[in-house]
């Protein structure tokens, strides 16, 4: 199988990976199941890379639908060392505005229908999800965000709406496929939400178990439905404004890419397993065995 440095998952409109040269697709198949759907493998940069279609391409599945467990595997089985999520999110606050993006380092779940882990039956685990994205890979991603947004203003005319780059927030994720109510988006606001999405999670809590190294590049499209004077989100309302982002996404991914392959940062979360299992593999099964050699590369 080809290998990759770098994973990426496109979500909502956000189908292929246009920087990628040396297309091959990958069919890949993990002890749980198969991923959402074949994934592209290319390299950006000359950088090696893995894409993937979260919702499948045209965007197939719903969010409690994913098999996110057999996407992050697939990804680790593929040797990735840092995964980016590339996700559209409403926002809870006012300072959030439609098309500005976001670096969210905390995750609130919501979700109710999800297998989170890859441990059980046979191997316990516990990771720390104290700081659910790794800092480094994060830092890496705003540099890159800054840069585009940078040639973009250089370039923009009066009439181009200006993008804010906001580092930092709190992502709730829901489980959907139903937007909130307008109680439910209040309460997350008292919660200390930033934006709101229905897919990463449990993406991050896997990647950390993977020993990879995630992040986020969440994209404003609405502002859900708490705002006084905004229209409620509604899903065409989404789609509008994510692809009003689609063409920088791909570039500032692009650029991510270039400056990990580079760069390739240490990350805390490439030995996340050090301290968390539980269970030692001489008491494992050899399937167990298997599954752990291959989490721990």
């Amino acid at each position: 199988m080809t290998q990759a440095l770098v994973g990426v998952f496109g979500g909502s409109g956000l189908y292929q990976m246009d920087a990628l040269q040396d297309v091959a697709e990958q069919v890949v198949e993990t002890p749980y199941g198969a991923p959402s759907d074949v994934i592209v493998t290319g390299t950006v940069h000359g950088v090696p890379v893995a894409f993937l279609a979260r919702h499948g391409r045209g965007h197939r599945l719903l969010p409690s639908e994913v098999p996110y467990r057999a996407n992050v595997y697939a990804m680790k089985q593929l040797g990735v060392k840092y995964l980016l999520s590339l996700s559209a999110v409403g926002s809870l606050r006012a300072d959030f505005k439609r098309l500005d993006m976001v670096l969210p380092d905390q995750f609130i779940d919501f979700t109710k229908r999800r297998d989170s882990s890859f441990f059980g039956q046979g191997a316990v685990a516990h990771v720390s999800m104290a700081d659910p994205v790794c800092a480094t890979t994060v830092g890496v991603l705003a540099r890159a965000v800054r840069g585009v947004l940078q040639q973009d203003a250089d370039a923009a005319s009066a009439a181009t709406e200006s993008v804010t780059l906001h580092t930092g927030g709190t992502y709730v994720c829901i489980e959907g496929p139903q937007f909130s109510s307008r109680a439910e988006s209040e309460m997350y606001r008292t919660l200390g939400g930033g934006v709101i999405g229905m897919t990463n999670l449990p993406e991050a809590k896997l990647a950390r178990e993977a020993q990879m190294a995630y992040a986020t590049l969440a994209m404003v499209t609405d502002y859900d439905c708490w705002h006084p004077r905004e229209a409620h989100v509604t899903a065409t309302m989404a789609l509008e404004n994510l692809f009003k982002n689609a063409a920088r996404a791909q570039r500032i991914a692009a650029e991510a890419i270039r400056l990990l392959g580079a760069e390739r940062p240490a990350s805390e979360a490439h030995t996340a397993l050090a301290q968390s299992l539980v269970t030692q593999p001489d008491a494992m099964s050899p399937a167990w065995r298997e599954r752990i050699a291959v989490l721990m590369a």
